[in-house]
Parts: structure tokens; sequence; C-alpha cells
């Protein structure tokens, strides 16, 4: 990656590696798109933007050998639970001020994009917790910032039966990132093998 890119100090990344992965019939984190694993360019993506990249699955001993020694892993302790309980277990582990919360399954994740958000994470009020690319009215939680503050009001939803991220951002304090046609293309995920024959294929 040749520009360099300036690497906030109170930011982590959080990868949630712990899906099942039905539709796609393997795990998806390592299939490859174009000659990498998937999981392996999440990884190099987020590492650009800080030196805090942590990995939540129960399985961490499968990317051990596509990841790099400096990749800190958290145990995933009750997988199939859903994105929402993994990203309260892994933020409850992450000293952090931002959390950059990311899928597994991004292949076109781009750093620069990314990086054009962590900028304005210094300039949003304290009353802004979590900043999300919206598209449609609908949020993209897991291509997102958060602060580590939310973990309370996380838990709580939780503990009332709440699993959706839709749903628990009407408890929290949300600010949109418009979607433009090079951020739509990037938050592309691939659930399915026609979705990766898709990209494949453009």
């Amino acid at each position: 990656m040749a520009a360099t890119f300036h690497k906030v100090t109170n930011l982590a990344a959080l990868i949630l590696a712990g899906g099942q992965s039905f539709r796609m019939g393997e795990d998806k984190a390592l299939i490859s798109y174009n000659d990498v694993p998937i999981l392996q360019h999440v990884y190099q993506v987020a590492a650009a933007c800080t030196e805090n990249v942590y990995v939540l699955s129960p399985w961490n001993e499968r990317y051990q050998q596509i990841l790099p020694p400096e990749c800190k892993y958290l145990i995933e302790s009750q997988p199939g639970r859903g994105p929402l309980f993994g990203f309260a277990e892994g933020l409850s582990q992450i000293p952090n001020d931002w959390i950059l919360l990311l899928a597994c399954d991004l292949p076109l994740l781009k750093v620069e994009i990314l990086q054009g958000w962590i900028n304005q994470l210094s300039e949003l009020p304290l009353s802004i917790d979590a900043l999300v690319p919206q598209r449609s009215d609908i949020w993209e939680p897991m291509c997102a910032f958060y602060r580590r503050e939310v973990l309370a009001e996380l838990q709580g939803f939780l503990q009332t039966g709440g699993r959706s991220f839709q749903k628990w951002f009407s408890h929290i304090c949300v600010q949109p990132l418009p979607v433009d046609t090079q951020t739509n293309l990037m938050l592309y995920n691939c659930n399915t093998p026609l979705d990766l024959e898709e990209i494949t294929n453009k």
C-alpha cells in the first residue's frame, strides 16, 4: 500500500469472524478474493488505520497462518448468538476510546475511505455515540465506529432481549455517514458463492 495514513492512537479495530457461514458453505473469512483471504485483506486495511487490531472468533486457530503475529485474538465464548453479542463481548475487552467494528467478509474494504471517516472522529461532539454509514434508511453497523462508552447501553439492550443493531441504534445517538457510489461498493459483503462470483466477474 503506497500511501501513508495517520493512525489514531485512541482507536482500535474489532473484526468479527464468528459467523457460521451457512449460506457460503465454508468459512467465508478464509475465502480468497484476488488471491488473498478476505479476512487477511480486512485485517490489512484495519492495520493501516490503527496498531490495535483484534479478531473475535470461537476458532482463532484457523486464522493464525494468514494473520501476522501482532494480531490480537479474542475468544467468542458463546458463538452463534449473532454479531451484536459478539460486538459486546469484544467491546468489553478493548480499552480504546473508539472502536472500528468490521465484518470479516468485506473484500472491497478501502483504507482511503476509512481514513476519511477516522479524520471526523476528533471533531464529533461528546453526545455522538457512533459514526455509522447509512443508505436508504438502513444502517451499515458492520463497518462503523463506536465509542467505548456505549457498552453499558448495549449490555442493557441485550439483557432485555434485543438482538438487532438497527433497533439498538434508537437507544444511542448515531451520526450517519453518507454513502456515495464508491462507498456503497466498499460495503459489499460476501454471504453466498453467488456474491463472490458477482464481484469476481466485475
